[in-house]
């Protein structure tokens, strides 16, 4: 049988965890005089008792007996609660004036997938977007990664919470305990905070607005506190340390703790990295070349940073935007639904098939042509020197069949529900891969207002499926998963 109160212990961890995020949105409202002070201290309030009653509920829980299906069902009620409750804020306040909306763009917050239906962002009071800005904070390590380092406080082990929250292709763990690693991924990735933080405020930025940029840079999540997003600043500077932290958000963070702690070789022999570095120049130069040979752009400078920045903002996940790139044309809106797919490293803040996936798929198609010629050689698929087992070639070849099921499937729900053949097919991959922007009216200039109710729920559902990787919520609809 699940160990139902396990599930409802670990919930109410993280509500109580969350609280502390929460409370610091409260205190920036409080010192900025807003009036969304209290709408955000009710909040606090009431997540705080939850987080209470279930734990209390599940206190006396049996922490032994909890295996991978307790892992996954915690982590996808985890990120549906903490959705219905960061949703307070915008409601209780009338900041939001319904229930489907302020659930979408919370979904979308710890998704960090960036998609929002505010249409004045700049209208909003501080504490309210420096709220946003932490839901994308949190979702970029995943709150189970920051719950699993303060294990140790309560008890209990947290292998299954940490096998859910980070599925698919992985390094090798560094650690010998899961709670040690997620320890040290926590510092690294709070660390890079405050830099790109630092970073921004040195420019022409003010604190608060670096403050929030710094938050959904380095969590690839793409909220702004501007309607223009990143392209109201127009300065160079900022734009490019934008765009370092969002490939950097992109990276494997097991790599760059090594590279923190003197070991930077092994990011740069790291197979996956290198073809995710030159996937993205290449992808640069087409679009730099694309823009000077039509004329959208004549100086070679602005031209190279417009399309850099926008390749690494899509690639990344994040979303951000200095220009509205549905100007640039259908060859380039190609580029953009290739970088949507692929999309960042394993082990990064990114989503979508994730570029390990990608040179498997690569490597494997390689040997089957070679196969073809001699049908007797056994030519295993290999990264970084090592041989990949079949079962996880396997793994990958039915991540990436359900990926693009779960993507022909959800372009018929929004297409019947309404919406454009560009729109549907932009957002469903937008919402799998945790992008943000899409194609037509969905642009990066544009937003997810007018998107029909049935088709913001049914996104919101794709947002957190592919937040988790597709099976952890997947497998959980299957009716085997409730057999004993």
């Amino acid at each position: 049988m699940i160990n139902v109160r396990f599930i409802i212990k670990m919930l109410g961890l993280m509500f109580l965890f969350e609280t502390v995020f929460m409370l610091l949105a409260t205190l920036v409202a409080f010192l900025y005089g807003g009036d969304d002070l209290f709408p955000l201290l009710y909040s606090s309030a009431i997540l705080f008792g939850a987080g209470v009653l279930f734990f209390l509920i599940g206190k006396n829980a049996d922490e032994f007996n909890a295996g991978r299906r307790e892992g996954m069902l915690t982590v996808t009620f985890t990120w549906l609660f903490l959705s219905f409750f960061g949703m307070m804020p915008f409601l209780l306040g009338g900041y939001i004036d319904n229930v489907t909306d302020a659930f979408y763009e919370t979904m979308s917050g710890f998704t960090t997938t960036g998609a929002s239906i505010l249409t004045d962002i700049e209208a909003l009071p501080k504490g309210i977007l420096f709220w946003r800005s932490l839901t994308q904070w949190q979702g970029g390590i995943g709150m189970i990664v920051f719950t699993v380092a303060l294990l140790p406080i309560f008890g209990g082990g947290a292998s299954q919470l940490f096998d859910a929250e980070t599925p698919g292709i992985t390094h090798e763990r560094f650690r010998p305990r899961i709670a040690q690693v997620a320890k040290r991924l926590s510092g690294v990735y709070l660390f890079l905070t405050v830099l790109v933080v630092v970073l921004l405020w040195v420019g022409p930025m003010d604190f608060y607005d670096a403050l929030n940029h710094g938050l959904t840079t380095i969590s690839t999540g793409g909220y702004s506190t501007k309607n223009s997003s990143v392209a109201y600043w127009d300065s160079p500077y900022i734009h490019y340390v934008i765009m370092l932290f969002m490939f950097i958000g992109a990276t494997n963070i097991t790599l760059i703790y090594f590279c923190m702690n003197r070991q930077p070789s092994k990011l740069f022999k790291d197979e996956e990295f290198r073809w995710f570095a030159f996937f993205v120049l290449g992808a640069i130069a087409l679009t730099v070349t694309w823009l000077l040979y039509n004329g959208f752009e004549s100086d070679i400078e602005v031209a190279f940073r417009k399309s850099a920045f926008e390749v690494v903002s899509i690639i990344s996940t994040c979303g951000f935007a200095v220009e509205d790139y549905i100007t640039w044309g259908g060859f380039y809106w190609v580029i953009v639904l290739l970088l949507m797919i692929i999309c960042g490293c394993a082990g990064s803040t990114s989503g979508g098939l994730k570029m390990g996936r990608f040179v498997i798929l690569t490597k494997n198609l390689s040997n089957e042509f070679k196969k073809q010629t001699h049908p007797h050689a056994i030519i295993p698929v290999r990264m970084n020197g090592h041989v990949v087992s079949t079962e996880i070639v396997q793994r990958v070849l039915a991540f990436v069949f359900a990926y693009i099921t779960l993507v022909l499937v959800s372009c018929l729900v929004l297409a019947l529900d309404g919406m454009t053949f560009e729109e549907s097919v932009s957002a469903a991959i937008s919402a799998i891969s945790n992008v943000g922007p899409g194609l037509g009216s969905l642009g990066p200039i544009g937003n997810y207002a007018e998107v029909p109710v049935v088709s913001k729920w049914f996104l919101s559902f794709l947002m957190m499926t592919g937040r988790l990787e597709i099976f952890t919520v997947l497998t959980i609809l299957v009716p085997g998963f409730w057999k004993q």
